[in-house]
This record gives structure tokens, sequence and C-alpha cells, in this order.
């Protein structure tokens, strides 16, 4: 992965918040502060336990958020213009054509009345200026670079005849028809087999190498973030709380939860030897998050500050490469 060394940032994060109001429960507070960037090339991996804001993080970033969910202030900078001050027309321009996501589940995001070939046509001919022959033979090409086995044929068949694996390669597909800068992936294999899951794996990193496209890739599976990524945060209750190169998080993890996370999770590695234990309490509900450090709850290290500073991230001991936001650290570089 270190092959990639471009410092370019397509993408930067800045004090963002998405809060959904729930009336009569009060304001949940689902992102509740991140400050994060992508660099251009470059696999950053969102990793954290389910309820965290992952998909919530990954959402925002297309300004696709829904009532009673909004975005509540912050920045989302794109090539050094901020996605949260375009006009719904502009936003559509970078949705697809600038920056592309592929979900979980492929078969609820195909449409059941449409064939695969028409799907693909008709999105492509929304963004690029093509003639209906032309989307064809583009729709053909992708097809191809994303190994769907006789896909002349197969491209006038139905999402139902396709398995999760090839209906992920062609989400795939369709998420390349722009050949987009970034591609957010949000969980795009934990539906799958595992022998498929490592094909779409193999594939992601293909394509990465060959159009030098920047993946974010959101997963709560921890082989699969060392096995594809650069870098990684740690995201909890709404928060990144550590981010590193992916190497050094995984030999010397600095913040207690992604201590606790890595033995937790058995990790494909023989090296890897260290007992599994269990990662003791849930996630906080984010209408209450803790006072101090929201992790402070279920921390087995916590002591006596911890209910009353809420640690911002800031660069550790370790290089400034790694940012941690926990107290263990540095008491004095907080936010009161």
């Amino acid at each position: 992965m270190e092959k990639y060394k471009i410092k370019t940032e397509l993408l930067s994060i800045q004090g963002l918040r998405v809060h959904f109001d729930l009336k009569r429960q009060g304001i949940l507070r689902a992102i509740d502060g991140v400050d994060m960037y992508i660099r251009q090339g470059e696999v950053l991996g969102l990793v954290g336990e389910s309820g965290c804001g992952k998909t919530v993080l990954s959402l925002s970033l297309l300004r696709l958020i829904s009532p009673p969910g909004y975005i509540s202030s912050g920045q989302i900078v794109w090539e050094g213009t901020n996605l949260l001050n375009l006009s719904n027309k502009e936003m559509r321009h970078v949705r697809g054509k600038e920056i592309a996501m592929i979900f979980q589940n492929p078969q609820s995001s195909l449409n059941p009345l449409y064939s695969i070939g028409t799907q693909l046509m008709s999105v492509i001919r929304l963004h690029q200026k093509m003639s209906k022959e032309q989307a064809k033979t583009e729709a053909l090409r992708l097809l191809r670079l994303v190994e769907i086995p006789d896909h002349e044929r197969r491209m006038n068949e139905y999402p139902h005849q396709f398995s999760g694996g090839m209906a992920q390669r062609i989400m795939i597909a369709m998420a390349l028809s722009c050949q987009p800068k970034l591609l957010i992936c949000d969980e795009p294999t934990s539906s799958l087999d595992v022998t498929i899951q490592n094909q779409i794996l193999d594939l992601l990193l293909e394509i990465r190498e060959k159009f030098h496209m920047a993946i974010l890739l959101v997963s709560h599976d921890l082989g699969v973030i060392a096995k594809m990524c650069d870098r990684v945060a740690v995201m909890y209750l709404g928060r990144i709380v550590e981010i590193a190169p992916a190497k050094k998080l995984y030999e010397s993890p600095l913040h207690p939860y992604t201590q606790a996370l890595l033995k937790s999770i058995p990790l494909p590695d023989p090296k890897h030897n260290g007992k599994i234990t269990k990662l003791e309490g849930e996630v906080p509900s984010p209408l209450n998050i803790p006072s101090g450090c929201r992790f402070r709850t279920r921390c087995p290290k916590a002591f006596d500050l911890c209910p009353q500073i809420d640690p911002m991230l800031f660069f550790s001991f370790n290089g400034n490469d790694h940012l941690v936001a926990c107290l263990l650290y540095h008491s004095t570089n907080t936010d009161e």
C-alpha cells in the first residue's frame, strides 16, 4: 500500500456534525465533530462497531442525509470547494461523476424491472454525452473490466439472475462509469461469502491501481481493513478517536478503544497470537453521550479526568502521522 505517497488532499472534513431531530426524544448526535482527510490515490479505512456513525458519515459526504437528519455544522471540502455551499444541481454533478458510492447489499441498489445493460447505460448517459450505441459499447467495456463472464449476453439479464458477488461487480462498474476520483465503499463485501469477498476486494485494489482512485472503505471487519488500507480511522460514537497508517495502527494502537477492537476480533495474521478478549459493554446512545471522554464508560484505563475533559484528536508521541483522542497521552491539548 505504501506505493502511493501523494500528499494531495482530495477531501477534507472539518468539524462535521450531523444531527437527527427526533422531536420528543431529543437531538441525536450521529456525527459529533469529525475531522479527517482523504488523499489522492489512497485507501482510507473507516472502522468501528455498529452504531458508531460510519454509514451516516459516508452519506454526509454526498449530502445524502434525509430528514429528520441534517448537517448542522462543519465543512466538507472537495478539491478546494465546500460541498455544503453547492446548490442541489451542482451537487448532482459531484455525485457519481466525481465521488461515487457502492453499498452493502448490491441487489437492493439495482432496479429489478430493468436489465443490467439498461441500468448501466442510463448511468453512463446521465453523466457523459454519449449516444445510445456509444453507451452500450462503454457498458460492455465496464462489464469486461469488472470481469463479468459472457458480458454481452448478460447485458440483457435482470438483477435477480445474478449472484451477490456478480451484482456487486455490476455496482462497481456503475460507480466507475464516470471514472470518479473517490469511491466510497460502505461494507461492500459483508453480505458475501469469504471467497467472493476476497475477489471483490482484489478487484477494488486493481481498479484503484489502474485509475489511481482514492477509496474510503467503511467496515467493521479489521481483517478486511488490514488487507486493503493505507491509513485507518477508528470511529467511536460519532467521532474519530484514532487515525494512523495501517501498519502503525495495528502494531502500536494507542487509544484503549482501538486496543480493545484489535484484541476482540481475530486477525488473519500468523504473528497475531494474542488472547482474544471481549469488548465489554455497548456503544452508548447518541441521544445520551457520556460527559468527557465518550469511551470512558467502557474503558479499562479511565481515570479521574476522563468524565471532565472531552479529548480532541492530536499528534501523538508516535509520530506526526498518528493522531489519537485520549487523555492518557496528552492532557493539555484538549477541548474542555
